[in-house]
């Protein structure tokens, strides 16, 4: 059981609260440091997005160390202080240091930011099983947004009814779908170069920092925040650690190490065998394999790598799916910020119509692909939008972390990160630095009109990430809450 699992103690507690969290201290099953650290990776590492930074060549570790110390270290340490005194994940944390309205807001991003996430993902399962297929497909956008929507759907069929039986798939995921494929990805790319072969980006020390074109550059890092969003969720497990001032820290150190190794490497192995200006940001991973395939005459394991990334993917699909969506719907029955028919569960008690709805926006959306001529342009934009709404959780998450601090001091806390307002203060100026260049167009936008992206990008993070859930806040009405909600807020992560 998590601290998560637990009612949080609310200012003015008796001693009765004392007596209580001693008794989930006693009660609570403890795991190693190298445990959470493994789990942390799992939940954070992919290879979906190692294309995206391939085209910079050894660039990318330059790329993806910036957002890891600014950003990842912040997140982790302060989310794990906030975890460990306060259940209830970011609604609970952003409502007792800010407002209930904030941290509906909070909870609602979370859920929203998954919109966009959806057919990103799916854009890169359907590129992947189109090197089975049709390696032409990948860059078909009437062909990714119907494998988009297909996925999508069958997966909603499936959450739905309540099935457990997806439980295995995600749980490989880390296994068959990142550290399988991308060691042997990183091996055939060291053989590769080992035997005299050039790589197809720059190797040399001249190439270390990304060209600077401008605010242009910068934008790079902003999309490599969402690579490391997630680690809030992780931080629900500190308490379960024996010492959690010393070993948490080691955790995070050793996951965030692991996770810049399975992000750097595989796509340094990329750029060695695919050209820049060649390379598909959804069909990366499959041209690297494909090529290094082709070379060493083993084309025949393109089929199994393709199976092995597309059941990871589907496995993180379905474990976000209904993750999210329930947070929302738990904290909207308590205060009644969702008409009742978003907050109807189905026989199997899963929150169907919540589900179905996000699911007709999510088509929506996937209709992009057949709209816009270039399938990057169009992965690159959906996942500019999902980092701008998600910035938001972690806008408010450092101001609360702030207030709670300084407003509730004495407040029982399993971790005190060090240097919290510090820690804070930088993850707040990262964030928003980084929701201010994420209007900025990358060369990934494909040279389509900058006022065209400005516009999508803004009008994405303006309609989902603020004007809705404003709106339901205004509307909502007392007799939307439904009776005995009450009693499930702390469940709501």
């Amino acid at each position: 059981m998590s601290v998560a699992d637990v009612p949080a103690d609310r200012p003015g507690s008796t001693s009765t609260g004392s007596q209580a969290r001693a008794a989930r201290a006693v009660a609570t099953p403890k795991m190693t440091w190298l445990t959470l650290a493994l789990m942390t990776t799992s939940s954070v590492a992919s290879l979906r997005a190692s294309p995206t930074m391939a085209v910079y060549g050894l660039a990318c570790v330059f790329l993806y160390v910036v957002p890891a110390i600014v950003f990842l270290l912040p997140t982790a340490l302060v989310s794990a202080e906030l975890a460990s005194g306060w259940s209830g994940g970011v609604y609970n944390w952003v409502a007792q240091g800010l407002s209930k309205p904030l941290g509906f807001l909070a909870v609602w991003c979370q859920f929203a930011m998954t919109i966009f996430y959806y057919p990103s993902l799916l854009a890169y399962v359907a590129s992947t099983i189109a090197y089975v297929i049709n390696p032409a497909l990948a860059n078909n956008g009437v062909y990714t947004a119907i494998v988009i929507m297909v996925c999508y759907w069958t997966g909603v069929w499936i959450s739905s009814r309540g099935t457990s039986a997806v439980a295995g798939l995600a749980s490989w995921g880390l296994v068959i779908g990142t550290l399988i494929p991308g060691t042997l990805l990183v091996v055939l790319g060291m053989v590769f170069l080992g035997q005299g072969n050039p790589s197809a980006a720059p190797m040399n020390a001249d190439h270390i920092l990304p060209a600077w074109t401008g605010l242009a550059s910068l934008v790079l890092i902003v999309n490599n925040f969402l690579s490391y969003s997630g680690m809030e969720m992780n931080a629900v497990h500190v308490s379960s650690l024996r010492n959690p001032a010393k070993e948490f820290p080691k955790s995070m150190f050793l996951a965030m190490g692991l996770v810049l190794l399975i992000f750097i490497l595989p796509a340094l192995a990329i750029s060695w065998v695919v050209p820049a200006d060649q390379l598909s940001l959804t069909a990366g991973v499959m041209q690297a394999f494909d090529a290094f395939f082709q070379y060493f005459h083993i084309g025949w394991l393109t089929p199994l790598i393709a199976v092995g990334l597309v059941a990871a993917s589907l496995g993180g699909m379905l474990t976000w799916l209904a993750g999210p969506s329930k947070g929302l719907l738990l904290i909207s029955r308590q205060e009644g910020y969702l008409p009742p028919y978003l907050q109807k569960l189905n026989g199997h008690g899963i929150q169907q119509n919540l589900l179905v709805t996000q699911g007709i926006v999510t088509s929506l959306i996937a209709l992009l692909y057949a709209l816009i001529p270039n399938v990057s342009s169009a992965y690159w934009i959906l996942s500019v939008i999902t980092t701008q709404v998600y910035l938001i959780v972690y806008l408010l998450m450092f101001v609360a972390a702030i207030r709670l601090r300084r407003l509730q001091p004495d407040h029982p806390r399993g971790y005190r990160a060090p240097g919290l307002v510090v820690l804070c203060v930088v993850g707040l100026l990262a964030s928003a630095a980084a929701m201010i260049i994420g209007f900025v167009p990358s060369s990934q936008f494909g040279g389509g009109s900058v006022w065209g992206y400005v516009a999508i990008v803004g009008g994405g993070l303006l309609i989902l990430g603020l004007i809705i859930p404003f709106t339901f806040l205004k509307l909502s009405k007392p007799e939307w809450r439904q009776p005995g909600a009450a009693d499930t807020e702390e469940a709501a992560a």
